[in-house]
């Protein structure tokens, strides 16, 4: 009797996540093909004009002699700068917090707040660069303070997927490190750390990926649009590759869009080599570990 009164119910509820299962296909399919279309787009537009004049070019007031060589190395100088910020403040918060902190309201109050940091739009990091990093320290428009709002921006999701990868070990590995004797330290540099150590490296490699293709906090912080010279030091002025290509779609012509395009295509295999990279080392580490 109980059973067929529940059944009506039970089948509603079957055809409502059937519903919200094919709404949410639907809707997975729709965005790849916008993906999809962008890609080959760009890819259509912009392969034409790679080539190793391109890439190690300098940008020109014309089109066909143009080159992003100052972006890709701004680029890489941007991703050295947030990954010394990043990776000893973000896996260090991520191990106090996990190993060291108490279960207290402080202790919920910082990580809620790192939680909420994570979701904050790119363009408020940007604001807190200008007037911190170039006005009040005075670092002016230099790589440093882009370097410096870039890891700002990532270093919540440092510290949350550090946590994770932390968090995954199992509570025995601990308690039999304890067991033999070890101090907290050396159960965290000897077990915590290389058990953790392929989550935490996916996690930093994907934020810098990220990092590497933010556009606004650079638009904030002042980087140059266009230089004819590579960036000798820290306090240089600098541009990036996602300043290039805002640049060049602003520019009227055809030619500037798809160079522009080309560049775009110059990221985006930035950007899979980097994530390749991520997947190709956790499964080393993993590897290693289980070996």
């Amino acid at each position: 009797m109980a059973s067929s009164l529940f059944e009506p119910r039970i089948e509603r509820r079957r055809r409502q996540g059937k519903v919200m299962a094919g709404v949410l296909f639907v809707s997975t399919i729709l965005g790849l093909l916008v993906l999809a279309t962008l890609i080959i787009d760009v890819l259509i537009t912009g392969t034409s004009w790679l080539s190793w004049e391109f890439i190690t070019g300098f940008p020109r007031s014309t089109a066909e002699t143009s080159g992003i060589w100052p972006a890709i190395v701004g680029s890489l100088y941007l991703m050295a700068v947030v990954a010394a910020v990043t990776v000893p403040l973000g896996v260090g918060a991520a191990l106090y917090l996990e190993e060291y902190a108490r279960d207290n309201w402080l202790a919920r109050v910082v990580q809620v707040n790192i939680n909420n940091l994570a979701g904050v739009p790119s363009v408020v990091y940007g604001i807190l660069g200008l007037g911190v990093f170039v006005y009040f320290l005075d670092f002016g428009n230099s790589l440093l303070s882009a370097g410096l709002t870039l890891a700002l921006l990532v270093l919540p999701i440092v510290v949350i997927s550090s946590q994770e990868a932390i968090r995954s070990i199992p509570q025995g590995v601990r308690e039999s490190a304890y067991a033999l004797g070890a101090t907290r330290s050396q159960v965290i540099w000897a077990h915590i750390l290389p058990i953790a150590m392929p989550g935490i490296l996916t996690g930093v490699i994907l934020s810098l990926s990220r990092a590497v293709g933010e556009t606004a906090p650079l638009v904030l912080v002042g980087a140059a649009l266009a230089i004819n010279f590579t960036p000798a030091g820290l306090l240089d002025e600098f541009t990036a590759l996602p300043m290039l290509i805002f640049q060049w779609t602003e520019e009227p012509g055809l030619a500037f869009r798809e160079l522009a395009a080309a560049a775009i295509i110059v990221l985006l295999a930035f950007l899979i080599l980097t994530n390749l990279t991520a997947i190709l080392l956790r499964n080393y580490l993993e590897q290693e570990r289980t070996a």
